[in-house]
Parts: C-alpha cells; sequence; structure tokens
C-alpha cells in the first residue's frame, strides 16, 4: 500500500490526484515492472497539505462536501496509473460512494475499494506522521477520526461503508480493534482487514531492541491474534519479514 510524500504541499491538497506524483509514479513503474504484488494505494489528503488535515478547511474546520471531490480525483488518478485497489483513509462522511462513482464513471469497474471503515483517533499513528510528515499543524482529527470508546459508532460506520460500495471493510489499529473484528465477522460477508499501524510496529521494536521480548515471536503472536479475531488481509509494517517466517515454518 502506497502514500504519497509529496515535495510541495498546498492548503487543499490538489498534489493528491497530481498523474506525476509520487504514488502514480510509482503505481506505474510497478505495473511495468511486473512484480507478484497487488497494487493499492491510500486516499488520503493529508500527506499533501500544507496544514495536515485530511482535507478541505472551511473556518479552521475540515469540510466534508468539498474533500470529496478532491478523494475522488486522486482515486481515479491511481487506478489510472495502476492502482488495483484503493484505499480511503480520510473517513469523510460519504467517500466510499463518491470514490464508487468516480472510478466507475472513468470506466475503472473492477477497481477495488477499501474502505478504512472504523478508523479511531489514535495515539498508535505517531511514526507514520512523523515520517510522512502528516501531523496536524493545530488541532487534531477527532472531529472525522471515530472515538476508540465507541463502538456502535464503528460498527454503523462499517455498515455505512458496506452500502456505499466497499469491497473490504478494514479496522485500524488492529491490536485495540479486536473486538470490532469479531462482531463485523458475524454482521458482514465482506473480507475484513486490518491494519498493524506504526505505533504498534514501534513497539515491538523498541521493547525488542532492550532485549524484553523476542521480536520474530511477538511479531507473529499479534499478527496471528488480528487473523483470529477474524481479518482476511493484514497491513503491516513486518508483512514482508513475516511472510518469510511464514514460509520457514510451511504455514
Amino acid at each position: 500500500m502506497l502514500f504519497g510524500v509529496p515535495d510541495t504541499k498546498d492548503e487543499t491538497g490538489l498534489g493528491a490526484a497530481d498523474p506525476q506524483g509520487p504514488v502514480p509514479e510509482t503505481l506505474r513503474r510497478l505495473r511495468d515492472a511486473d512484480l507478484p504484488l497487488v497494487r493499492m494505494a491510500d486516499v488520503c489528503l493529508c500527506e499533501y497539505t500544507s496544514h495536515g488535515h485530511c482535507g478541505v478547511l472551511v473556518g479552521g474546520e475540515v469540510d466534508n462536501d468539498r474533500t470529496l471531490p478532491l478523494l475522488a480525483k486522486a482515486a481515479v488518478a491511481y487506478a489510472e496509473a495502476g492502482a488495483e485497489v484503493v484505499a480511503p483513509s480520510a473517513m469523510m462522511d460519504g467517500q466510499v460512494r463518491a470514490l464508487r462513482q468516480a472510478l466507475d464513471d472513468a470506466g475503472h469497474l473492477q477497481a477495488v475499494i477499501l474502505a478504512y471503515a472504523s478508523k479511531h483517533a489514535s495515539f498508535l499513528y505517531g511514526p507514520f506522521r512523523e515520517a510522512a510528515g502528516s501531523a496536524p499543524a493545530f488541532g487534531d482529527r477527532r472531529s472525522y477520526q471515530m472515538d476508540p470508546a465507541n463502538r456502535r459508532e464503528a460498527l454503523h460506520e462499517m455498515t455505512l461503508d458496506a452500502e456505499e460500495g466497499a469491497d473490504i471493510l478494514m479496522v485500524k489499529p488492529a491490536l485495540t480493534s479486536l473486538d470490532l473484528l469479531v462482531e463485523a465477522r458475524r454482521r458482514f460477508d465482506l473480507p475484513l482487514a486490518a491494519y498493524q499501524v506504526s505505533g504498534e510496529f514501534a513497539m515491538i521494536e523498541a521493547a525488542a531492541r532492550q532485549g524484553w521480548i523476542d521480536r520474530r515471536g511477538a511479531a507473529l503472536e499479534t499478527l496471528t491474534a488480528i487473523a483470529r479475531a477474524g481479518a482476511d488481509v493484514l497491513i503491516s509494517y513486518f508483512a514482508r519479514e513475516a511472510a518469510t517466517w511464514l514460509a520457514e515454518e510451511g504455514a
């Protein structure tokens, strides 16, 4: 899954849909290399806005409806560059419907939408935000990301995304959403995904470097717990190593 880190940013994040931007350029290179990968692209504006929020600001607040066309335009740009899966993560109301309509209108009927359906306003995103330079310049994202304590809202958002045409539903962060995966497995026939985020990864890395835990064992144990809870797709910074470890173990 690709995230863009552009050279320049602006108030509205227009660079997200730039056909010559980092994500489309990388997608084209991956497509031309014919690698045995599923090409996935995150769809959000936070890496491209000068203020670090996930949408267009009006009066200091994110304007949901003005953001949707920009997300849709970015998704089409990524599909045209070779993305097989687009993953809207801005947590705007109606984002899945907006992307599905735009993709279909552009002829990308087979493009898969992996919806960040339950994305909490978590303290575990810090390492990623530092690496991508996407931390909010002011305020926080609690007005559009979800309260981790509100289980009913999370399941409601997953239902809405399914109704809008999502092909895969995702929870994020993974380890603090295991109960949601279990319940989602009962409610939905769609594939489920879970994102083991940068903070989850970093905690294992830091503890392993201190010699407090076994790195490989802890990584596989947490990934196993996520899969056991119901995830069909696991997104993790351990992905490449985990695939090797599992192959070694004959899994």
